[in-house]
């Protein structure tokens, strides 16, 4: 059976095509070839120039070791951190339970 490629929505589309942007402008500011990227990824050069496009068929992980390679692997890190809807939803789901006191031990 093959594989069908996920559907990316335009918004997500733009986003992808930003992130790659400033993966090639990074690069290019620290004076790196696309060789010299590519090599110490262990991806190809037209995968490279593919992350650089945003293309939304590329593994997050290969866009995760061009982070890392360039020093920049924190950010990505904190891509799902800040979830102020998750958190909303979760709050208006939260039961309160009520626990006894805690004993205090004397030593």
């Amino acid at each position: 059976m093959a594989k069908t490629a996920p559907r990316i929505l335009p918004a997500l589309r733009r986003h992808l095509q930003e992130l790659g942007e400033n993966i090639r402008l990074v690069r290019l500011r620290r004076g790196f070839a696309a060789e010299l990227i590519a090599a110490r990824v262990g991806i190809s050069r037209p995968t490279l120039r593919a992350i650089e496009r945003g293309d939304g068929s590329v593994s997050m992980g290969a866009y995760a070791s061009v982070l890392q390679t360039l020093g920049l692997e924190k950010t990505f890190a904190g891509v799902a951190r800040d979830d102020v809807q998750g958190r909303k939803l979760q709050d208006l789901n939260l039961k309160v339970r009520k626990r006894a006191p805690r004993l205090r031990r004397t030593l």
